[in-house]
């Protein structure tokens, strides 16, 4: 019978382990904004690294086309590919 009352009856009182309940979802909704502004950090930080390595690699291919006349660029250079899809005008 003993074990049956300890079954049914909560941990903590209903009252204190709503404070608890809600402490526990705040801290975790804070982790999670905290979080999520280091990965768009990150991923500004690496989208900026990306397109300096592009601009230093198309400067590259235009002095090597400067270095050899008559050779013109094929297709579209590096920082077009790097552009949105939607920025670019056309769809689809």
């Amino acid at each position: 019978m003993l074990a049956l009352l300890l079954a049914a009856t909560p941990a903590l009182p209903l009252g204190e382990a709503g404070k608890y309940v809600a402490g526990a979802y705040i801290v975790f909704v804070v982790l999670l904004l905290i979080y999520v502004g280091i990965m768009a950090a990150k991923l500004a930080r690496i989208d900026r690294e990306l397109r300096e390595v592009a601009n230093i690699a198309e400067e590259r291919a235009l002095a090597e086309d400067q270095a050899a006349p008559g050779s013109g660029p094929e297709g579209p250079s590096i920082s077009d590919s790097l552009t949105p899809q939607g920025s670019r005008g056309g769809g689809a």
